[in-house]
């Protein structure tokens, strides 16, 4: 990674999510006087685990759905006058299935008022935002590219694309930005360790104990899975390098794998069933055991547009400017995360009773995790915010 010359003063929202902690990681290593704010979970820690040492980092009490991020005026105006050098925006709420007005609060509303933060102090911003602000298109997505007159496939990406929008024309009025657009992100890349399952990791649990059997889906559907620590090193070198970023989106995706891919690789693991895709024009989830449709009704449904989409990113601008390669691509980074999750017992343990989904009402989004899981942390600071 290209050295700077000077520390740098940054704030990093959302710091103790599983990007953000990694980004403030990163940022404090290189020598850098990190801020992370943070609101109901001031312990940071990283993806394996282990905590940042809090002379690393100053952690600031604070909530981006508040005007002046929950803080005092005086707090406030010590970051506007000259206190920053950067803010690197990653506070978002990443989970499916949540009321539309918890994504209005955190990643719109949070993203309006760090673009007035950016405003009020002249502030070069990074904001941390999702490669799937594409929606539902299929084909190539250029980096260059937001509104393509796409559908928004759910409330996540419908706040992301409005977040995303507003530093655009916050830009137009002069704040200096830069976007990062992480595709869906998983475990470390040479390890496949992740510290909190969440998401995609939710719907392989599902599959590969036999709960949901059936799902529509294509089987020339990709899903980009993107190491966090690849994420983490795309956003700080653009941190770095904002003056060479600036103005511009960086697509920070890994290995485009098709539904085909995870069918294959499921079948080399003896404990894990394999689901059955079928076309969405002929699924019915009436033909469901009362069991599979009820975690299909409250769990696969939030993830359903993920699995016909025939997608791939562009991320030449990314490649052009920084200085890590690629990310591993294809089967074997997918077997990396399965072994993991095997080690950790997250997948390859019976599954629990039947009645659980029944029992857990309202469990989707963050709460399917706790259905499907019932173990391993979710990390999740959602006011500072977690990312």
């Amino acid at each position: 990674m290209k050295a700077m010359k000077e520390n740098l003063r940054v704030l990093v929202t959302g710091a103790a999510g599983l990007v953000g902690a990694e980004v403030t990681a990163r940022l404090a290593a290189a020598g850098h006087e990190v801020t992370a704010l943070v609101h109901d979970n001031p312990a940071l820690v990283r993806n394996d685990g282990s905590p940042l040492e809090s002379s690393a980092v100053t952690c600031l009490s604070g909530d981006v759905t508040k005007p002046r991020l929950g803080l005092s005026e005086a707090a406030y105006q010590a970051l506007t006058a000259g206190g920053l050098d950067r803010i690197v925006h990653c506070a978002a709420i990443t989970d499916f299935g949540l009321p539309d007005e918890v994504y209005q609060a955190v990643n719109v509303d949070g993203t309006a008022h760090v673009v007035e933060l950016a405003r009020a102090g002249g502030i070069p911003l990074v904001h941390v935002s999702t490669a799937y602000v594409c929606g539902e298109r299929d084909g190539l997505i250029r980096e260059t590219e937001l509104d393509e007159g796409q559908q928004l496939a759910n409330a996540y990406e419908t706040s992301k694309f409005r977040a995303e929008t507003l530093v655009h024309k916050a830009q137009v009025d002069g704040v200096r930005a830069a976007i990062v657009r992480p595709s869906i992100v998983v475990g470390e890349e040479h390890t496949g360790a992740v510290r909190e399952y969440k998401n995609i990791y939710v719907v392989l649990k599902l599959t590969t104990e036999g709960r949901v059997r059936s799902l529509p889906g294509l089987y020339e559907a990709r899903l980009d899975l993107v190491p966090v620590d690849y994420v983490a090193d795309v956003i700080t070198e653009v941190t770095h390098r904002f003056e060479e970023a600036a103005g511009r989106t960086f697509h920070a995706v890994g290995a485009p794998l098709t539904l085909r891919d995870f069918s294959d690789v499921m079948a080399e693991y003896p404990p894990f069933q394999v689901p059955r895709f079928v076309p969405p024009t002929s699924f019915d989830a009436l033909r469901l055991s009362r069991r599979e449709r009820l975690y299909y009704e409250r769990v696969v449904t939030l993830y359903a547009s993920y699995f016909r989409r025939r997608m791939r990113f562009d991320d030449s601008h990314t490649a052009r400017l920084t200085t890590r390669g690629a990310p591993e691509r294809g089967q074997d980074f997918l077997r990396r995360i399965f072994d993991h999750c095997l080690e950790s017992g997250y997948l390859g343990l019976p599954p629990a009773d039947d009645t659980e989904v029944g029992t857990r009402p309202g469990g989707t989004g963050a709460q399917a995790s706790a259905v499907t899981n019932g173990t391993g942390p979710a990390g999740s600071d959602a006011l500072g915010a977690a990312r």
